[in-house]
């Protein structure tokens, strides 16, 4: 009877043991999953305009999440968008909506807002022009008006930088400026950091730029005698604006997901979007949709 009971308890101790070895293999199954979710890489790829944003962003995340590993890369937006539809990257950065885009599938990326940009006209700060109505600057990027001294300004031939083709930037300015004409031919720069330099370096030159850009190498350009200010945009009264898109293949998961939370969180919207020259889409009195048509907000 002894033996019998000894052989129960012993198989009773075993299934114990069993149970708890199990236990400990599923909670250290746990822990390798949640660690691997912590530490997934993503990459994030497109619009040059939003880029200083979310590599500032990314670089704040990654210091309090040790384990998130994320890459912020240029590109343009039009990059970005057939990147992530891809399903090459993890987020795709646009200046323009995925709809406006040819060859990309809006219903299967999903949109993440994060800031505004507005972007203004720039010139060589030589050339002796401040202000110009949207009908000369329409004529200056069509090729009609080609030298600073029609503008009043100094007698001296206008040297159109734009951007290259793909840009939501430009597909941004030429919606806002060019009524639909076509933009006279001329040397195309990718990024809104060259441009910057070719424009201040150059006699004559005028481009375009987001807020973000310009300084005090520049001149920047009111229209109609309305200045380039967040307030203006934020109002509407400055035309030339777009939402920063941060598009996903779907729904995001993992860092991807914690990441776009991060980004729209009072951490960025009230201090790292305002420090670099954006606008928080929290201040925003419109709203614009695809198509471009603008409400107010109520």
């Amino acid at each position: 009877m002894k033996k019998n009971k000894l052989f129960v308890s012993a198989l009773v101790a075993l299934g114990v043991f069993g149970t708890v070895l199990t236990g400990c293999s599923s909670d250290n199954s746990k822990s390798a999953d949640a660690a691997k979710s912590d530490s997934e890489k993503i990459t994030i790829v497109g619009s040059t305009a939003l880029q200083p944003l979310v590599e500032q962003a990314a670089k704040k995340y990654q210091e309090s999440n040790a384990g998130a590993d994320i890459t912020v890369q240029g590109g343009g937006s039009g990059t970005g968008l057939s990147q992530v539809q891809s399903g090459a990257v993890a987020i795709g950065n646009s200046d323009i909506f995925a709809e406006a885009q040819s060859g990309i599938d809006a219903d299967k990326l999903v949109d993440h807002k994060v800031a505004v940009v507005g972007m203004t006209p720039v010139v060589n700060k030589d050339c002796g022009v401040k202000n110009v109505t949207m009908e000369q600057l329409r004529k200056i990027f069509t090729g009609e008006i080609t030298n600073w001294k029609e503008l009043g300004g100094k007698d001296e031939a206008i040297s159109v930088v734009n951007r290259a083709k793909g840009s939501g930037t430009r597909a941004t300015f030429e919606s806002a400026v060019l009524n639909g004409q076509e933009a006279v031919k001329s040397q195309e720069q990718d990024s809104n950091g060259t441009v910057q330099k070719i424009v201040a370096q150059t006699p004559g030159a005028i481009s375009y730029l987001a807020f973000s850009y310009v300084d005090d190498s520049l001149q920047a350009l009111s229209i109609d005698g309305v200045k380039p200010t967040d307030e203006n945009v934020a109002s509407n009264a400055w035309k030339i604006w777009s939402y920063e898109h941060m598009y996903t293949n779907g729904k995001p998961t993992g860092v991807a997901k914690k990441f776009l939370k991060y980004m729209q969180s009072p951490a960025v919207q009230r201090s790292l979007v305002k420090k670099l020259g954006y606008i928080s889409i929290n201040d925003m009195n419109v709203t614009k949709d695809d198509k471009g048509n603008v409400t107010v907000n109520q």
